[in-house]
């Protein structure tokens, strides 16, 4: 077993990369390269990549995981169905090992890349509440555009059997579970929030769910923004566009607690804004809900 830090990038097939782009701009990514068959997305973080176009059939081809370091890879290509460690051909190198999860997934672990500068971005304001007032003699004015995109967090994918691929992906990627769903009856969990195994360094609440309901697929990937004006602004920003389908939202998660907005690309892949998830680090325990909490919210509408 090795360690893994985070979700690297997600990988998808589209037959027109103009279309990708521009959908992808409105979203709140910004193009880091493209060479004719291929298009790389980045956000502000100082990492090349977090998306990536094929051209071709429209559809999902995988997603990377970031080793939490070069032993991390070397190691992953002794583990069970890896590939031998191979050059990344790609904005920023790297080096990576392939894997395919028991459900067809193309799966790569990365590590590597050369990083990038970050790209500016606008800094979150006090918020004013009733009981606090930190921001005086200050106007609060919000610009008007795109989501400002951070990082890639977490995806989700459709799998056959949970428990298969909950054992896969613990085993080879050291994964913790935050929060396990179950069905029916409590013997019957259909998924889990899995986080990274960073020890005592807090990492996000959820990178992965296998969700174990039906046929395999891909299900949604969530990007991270600033903040809640940033994903009220992206909201607005895409419906004026008139040629985008709302998925989901606004509203906050129970579970995660994040603040979400889903859209579809032009291909019916689905892509989620958040901001304000929880943070936990190893040793927080494994909470068991059932799935009416799962798919509940806060406040907002999920569905």
């Amino acid at each position: 077993m090795i360690k893994v830090r985070d979700i690297a990038f997600v990988r998808f097939g589209a037959p027109d990369l103009d279309a990708m782009e521009r959908f992808l701009v409105d979203f709140g990514l910004v193009v880091h390269g493209r060479d004719g068959d291929r298009l790389f997305m980045r956000g502000t973080d100082p990492v090349p990549y977090v998306h990536v176009t094929e051209r071709g059939e429209p559809g999902f081809r995988g997603l990377a995981l970031e080793a939490a370091s070069a032993d991390d890879l070397a190691s992953a290509a002794e583990l069970p169905g890896a590939s031998d460690v191979e050059p990344i051909d790609a904005p920023g190198g790297g080096r990576r090992v392939r894997f395919t999860d028991p459900d067809g997934h193309a799966i790569e672990v990365v590590h590597g890349r050369e990083a990038v500068p970050a790209l500016p971005v606008r800094a979150a304001g006090p918020l004013n509440t009733g009981s606090r007032h930190p921001r005086l003699r200050t106007l609060q004015r919000v610009p008007r555009g795109p989501a400002c995109v951070k990082r890639l967090g977490h995806a989700v994918l459709r799998v056959t059997d949970f428990r298969r691929s909950e054992a896969w992906y613990k085993s080879r990627f050291g994964f913790l579970s935050s929060d396990e769903v179950w069905m029916g009856s409590e013997s019957n969990v259909v998924t889990a929030f899995m986080r990274c195994d960073r020890g005592t360094e807090p990492t996000d609440h959820h990178t992965l769910l296998c969700l174990g309901l039906g046929d395999s697929g891909f299900d949604h990937a969530a990007f991270e923004v600033e903040d809640f004006d940033s994903v009220m602004a992206g909201h607005d920003h895409l419906a004026l566009a008139s040629r985008y389908e709302h998925h989901a939202g606004v509203g906050r998660h129970i579970l995660g607690s994040q603040v979400f907005d889903y859209w579809r690309d032009p291909w019916g892949h689905v892509l989620e804004h958040f901001t304000d998830g929880d943070l936990l680090d190893a040793s927080h325990p494994t909470g068991l809900h059932d799935v009416a909490t799962a798919l509940g919210t806060q406040w907002g509408r999920f569905a």
